[in-house]
């Protein structure tokens, strides 16, 4: 029964790992969290079960954006699939919610603020609610990479609706998130499926900040003509970024929470549906977000943990095939998340935790070996190196750097363990600066110890020395560094420093990919090249009619079989890949026309 749904609604001959287990256990009744990597088909976990089951289900999402576009690809693929939400008038939302009370509907898209109001609760309680599914199910758990208040008050669903299954559906948790989604919404009960963090076709790169704009434009100009989503820090610094893409000659556009919500809607829907836009945001930009084709994802700043890096990160190649994420990150970026931490109106546990994982994104930032290994190590698996790195293609050269490390934390020390690396940077040189004068730090031991060494090699050995453990940032201090237990280990010569010899800048050969992509462009000749771009153009177009993404028409899998086999008629056409009973009805006569005009 599943897999007839699958194959006639989705068009799709089998299921993708994990998925079969998962739904499974919903169909027998049973609350899940499932943890899937991006692009591992969350969405059909608990789709499938909708249609399988019958009656209504309700699914909680956080963005309008996200549940729009999810409605309007079940719609084409013949599923009968509403939304009620703020975006869409009252006239609309009256008439949505008639057709769910009728029963004509199976799939009710919700945010969670709207579903938990005591009028809508009444009112689903009143209907044959089969399955609640919760998308970005890691927003309800404060040890997540993005909580949200009002995702707390889903908590509640278990007791509202008894005997009806639970599936909470995420990318991104690591184990303690996992514990704190169960125990939340299900006291414990629940079944975990976790299908593994790893997207080998994302190549994995970071860079010491040296010049921002510069390194920023060497990604970008990798990536020529392709989608990519920038992320900075701050709305000043988005709308700073954006013009600069622009002024080098890229469609960029800004998206943070302090433009008006029709211009971020705007900017968004230009995102998905143009080929070539980059996007370039805070933080309010991405979740959820399904648009398959992202070539590179940039980090202009360090995020703020090892999960939600991860889940940045994982909006690029989903359709599988090559992409890149590059993160350009200085000591100032780890000043500022401590920052942001100790600022927090939150437990002292809580703030010990979200340290802790910052001092792993460090790690990952920091490590000499396969950054993959990293990555995946934080989430419990382990991998051999990956090969599609940027420390496993060029691989770093090491040295020991243990004597300039002592006059470092020697230079620390005497100032009294309260400056930051700028100063240190100085009283190490040898440099007549109006504050060493007047702080006395030219009397220092330290004080020229290090003046053959160049300021930015300096600036390399003091970030890689706090990435070690060697030196820790004094938030509350202003940035100034002070030296750890492992630091003093060193300086009594029971520890060594391995130094990496810095490497900046992308090119557009180590940043793609050793065979880790699905290929499915790879194997078209020229003239089915030709054609796959003209099914393209027919698909932007049909899009463009119906006022969807153009992915929810076909993906790119799917054009490309197109092109390879050249169905001729409705039989073959409803063999190729994503192609279900509806899009037979709707799309067939014209594409087969596009595939018979190229012969």
């Amino acid at each position: 029964m599943p897999l007839a749904a699958l194959k006639n609604v989705f068009g799709y001959d089998r299921f993708r790992p994990g998925q079969h287990d998962i739904i499974q256990a919903i169909l027998d009744g049973a609350h899940v969290l499932a943890v899937m990597p991006t692009g591992a088909g969350k969405s059909m976990c608990f789709q499938i079960p909708a249609l399988v089951l019958g009656g209504l289900t309700i699914v909680v999402s956080p963005l309008v954006a996200l549940m729009e576009d999810q409605v309007a690809a079940l719609k084409l693929a013949g599923v009968e699939a509403e939304t009620i939400n703020s975006s869409r008038s009252r006239d609309s939302n009256v008439a949505a919610w008639r057709r769910v009370a009728s029963g004509q509907t199976r799939l009710l898209y919700l945010a969670p603020e709207r579903l938990m109001t005591a009028r809508m609760i009444a009112a689903l309680q009143r209907l044959p609610v089969r399955l609640i599914a919760i998308d970005e199910a890691h927003c309800l758990s404060r040890w997540g990479p993005s909580f949200r208040p009002e995702y707390e008050s889903l908590t509640r669903l278990g007791e509202l609706f008894l005997g009806v299954p639970i599936a909470a559906l995420t990318a991104t948790a690591d184990a303690a998130t996992q514990r704190d989604i169960v125990d939340k919404l299900f006291a414990g009960a629940g079944k975990v499926f976790v299908s593994g963090f790893d997207r080998p076709n994302i190549h994995l790169a970071v860079d010491a900040r040296t010049e921002r704009n510069r390194q920023l434009l060497d990604i970008v100009r990798a990536h020529p003509g392709e989608s990519g989503i920038v992320y900075c820090l701050s709305r000043d610094k988005t709308e700073k970024t954006a013009r600069l893409l622009c002024e080098n000659g890229y469609r960029a556009l800004p998206y943070h929470a302090g433009m008006d919500a029709a211009e971020r809607t705007h900017h968004q829907k230009i995102f998905m549906d143009a080929p070539g836009v980059i996007i370039v945001a805070t933080i309010a930009f991405g979740m959820g977000i399904d648009k398959p084709d992202v070539r590179f994802v940039a980090h202009t700043d360090m995020p703020g943990s090892v999960e939600a890096y991860y889940q940045e990160i994982g909006r690029a190649g989903r359709d599988g095939e090559a992409a890149t994420a590059h993160m350009i990150y200085g000591l100032d970026d780890v000043r500022m998340r401590r920052m942001f931490i100790e600022q927090e109106n939150t437990a002292d546990d809580h703030k010990q935790r979200e340290h802790k994982r910052l001092d792993a994104l460090i790690g990952y930032c920091e490590t000499p070996g396969c950054r993959r290994q990293t990555l995946l190590a934080y989430f419990g698996e382990t991998t051999a190196p990956c090969g599609n790195c940027d420390m496993c293609l060029n691989p770093p050269e090491l040295h020991d750097a243990s004597d300039s490390a002592r006059i470092a934390l020697g230079a620390v020390e005497q100032s009294g363990q309260i400056y930051g690396a700028a100063h240190i940077i100085d009283i190490v040189r040898g440099a007549k600066t109006q504050k060493i004068t007047s702080a006395g730090h030219h009397a220092l031991a330290a004080y020229g110890a290090g003046a053959e060494t160049p300021k930015e090699r300096w600036r390399s050995i003091l970030r890689q020395m706090t990435g070690a453990g060697f030196l820790r940032l004094d938030v509350a201090g202003y940035g100034g560094l002070a030296i750890t237990s492992k630091g003093r280990d060193l300086m009594a010569g029971t520890e060594i420093f391995q130094c990496r010899v810095e490497r900046h800048g992308i090119t557009a050969q180590n940043r793609k990919t050793n065979g880790k992509t699905s290929g499915v462009l790879a194997d078209l000749n020229d003239e089915e090249r030709a054609l796959f771009d003209a099914l393209k153009s027919l698909r932007r177009e049909l899009a463009h009619e119906r006022g969807v993404p153009a992915y929810a028409v076909f993906t790119d899998r799917t054009l490309a079989e197109m092109a390879r086999k050249k169905p001729t008629d409705i039989d073959a056409f409803s063999r190729i890949h994503g192609v279900g009973v509806s899009k037979v009805r709707d799309f067939a006569a014209t594409f087969l026309g596009e595939i018979a005009h190229a012969e």
